[in-house]
């Protein structure tokens, strides 16, 4: 039980991490040549995708660590000092 909870924790930080590739890919994709209709359904998709993986993500980890990762991943709360 405990190691099929702790696979479930691990691929959750996963998937949440791995949504910052789609995040990133949404400001890549206007650098390549293509039209703008296709740039437009590639940044939507990507966009979609992020929240998607991001979520679920989210939903392995539990409630209580996905909150943490989430307040840490908020960069209004990275320069921030802790009490």
């Amino acid at each position: 039980m405990q190691q099929t909870k702790n696979w479930q924790i691990k691929l959750g930080i996963f998937l949440m991490i791995f949504s910052g590739v789609f995040f990133a890919a949404t400001f890549i994709i206007p650098l390549f040549e293509l039209s703008s209709k296709t740039k437009v359904i590639a940044i939507t998709t990507s966009l979609v995708l992020m929240e998607i993986v991001f979520w679920a993500g989210g939903l392995l980890v539990g409630k209580e660590l996905f909150t943490k990762y989430k307040q840490n991943l908020n960069p209004g709360n990275w320069f921030k000092k802790k009490n």
